[in-house]
């Protein structure tokens, strides 16, 4: 009988609250410095959320591909391609979102024209997709073996196509070249000069932190619960943050390109978080209300992170007149809006404050969802 890992659950969950934690500031222009992606090259705590949560789908894939390989390559096939298409189809619905919009005081359709394809959950399926494949037909040193296959391929990649004296600038990378010839300009991010930072380019080696999410999650049902399995974990994670932090300086570790040297990075650091996670759960047995907090986001971490994204979004199709400026004019404001302006600004005269209780009010509010959710046992599963 497989042991259970709480611990696991705990490490999703804390992914996804992080990842809604990050992504609603009250304002942008007004954030604490961890809390902001790096410009560039670097990487913050809040570029560690995306790889943490690939990291822990790879450790969830480690769980059911057993018995997808017990059940047959059919079987297996259904199941990884179904759910990828859902998840990609719904990102892409997302970016849709909320499909009408204000235009001269008239409602209308938003058109395709100019809807993103790539996207949060479209990485996430593609990654998914390609990481399935590989674990199920290949022998664990192949894994391997293909994941690191992918991550010097990749670097190779952004020097011969890369432009310019610096093919890791934003200006020099080959990739925005692949997505302008696969998606069209009008399809990527918002962005000036065009680039997007969930390309399918730079989906390549976000493919590696799946695989090697699922080598670990494979390593600790093969050990089980005991301390020489999170040594080991530990010391493992260790020397792959080591390894990607020695190959920064001649490959800078960038999130958005998702360069190898930050996928490796990212690797070893959510190794390690791991390990600390499942010593402290698992091992030393503490459990608490942080536990319980995290844990409820984890039990249904794609409807939440779709739900922190679409209200917000339709929210913003509400709107009301909130005050006159000094010119006279309406200034126009929206529900999330108003509760920012008259309740979170007003906290401190530090802007950032401000803007971090909006982002943690936030993260109750859906908090609150996935806890009623999980109260009613409800679970929405793809």
């Amino acid at each position: 009988m497989k042991q259970r890992y709480y611990s696991l659950d705990v490490f999703r969950g804390a992914t996804v609250a992080l990842m809604i934690l990050v992504n609603n500031p009250g304002n942008w222009d007004n954030t604490y410095s961890p809390l902001r992606h790096a410009v560039w090259y670097g990487c913050t705590p809040t570029d560690l959320v995306f790889p943490f949560f690939l990291f822990a789908v790879g450790n969830a894939m480690s769980f059911v591909m057993p018995r997808y390989k017990q059940e047959g390559t059919g079987y297996m096939l259904k199941k990884v391609v179904k759910r990828t298409i859902l998840i990609f189809l719904i990102g892409l619905l997302l970016n849709w979102s909320p499909f009408v919009k204000w235009n001269d005081g008239h409602m209308v359709l938003k058109t395709w024209d100019t809807v993103r394809i790539m996207g949060v959950l479209q990485r996430i399926a593609l990654s998914y997709f390609f990481a399935s494949l590989i674990v199920y037909f290949f022998k664990t040193r192949w894994a391997i073996g293909i994941a690191c296959t992918i991550l010097l391929l990749y670097w190779g990649l952004n020097i011969w196509f890369g432009h310019g004296s610096d093919p890791f600038s934003q200006n020099g990378y080959f990739g925005t070249d692949v997505d302008i010839k696969l998606f069209g300009v009008p399809h990527l991010y918002r962005n000036e000069p065009p680039f997007d930072p969930e390309g399918f380019a730079s989906t390549t080696t976000a493919i590696a932190n799946v695989i090697f999410g699922y080598l670990a999650g494979q390593y600790i049902q093969a050990k089980g619960k005991t301390y020489e399995m999170v040594a080991n974990l530990f010391v493992a994670g260790a020397i792959v943050v080591c390894v990607g932090y020695c190959w920064d300086y001649v490959y800078p570790i960038t999130k958005r390109t998702w360069s190898s040297s930050y996928a490796l990075y990212t690797v070893g650091l959510a190794t390690i978080t791991l390990a600390l996670f499942i010593y402290w759960i698992e091992c030393k047995e503490v459990r608490g209300v942080w536990n319980r907090f995290f844990d409820v986001f984890g039990k249904n971490p794609l409807f939440i992170y779709v739900l922190s994204s679409f209200l917000p979004h339709t929210l913003q199709l509400i709107h009301w007149t909130d005050h006159l400026n000094k010119a006279g004019k309406k200034v126009e404001i929206t529900p999330f809006k108003w509760f920012y302006e008259h309740i979170c600004r007003v906290v401190s005269d530090d802007l950032r404050v401000g803007s971090l209780v909006y982002a943690i009010s936030m993260v109750a509010l859906y908090w609150l969802v996935a806890y009623l959710m999980d109260k009613k046992k409800w679970y929405v599963k793809v």
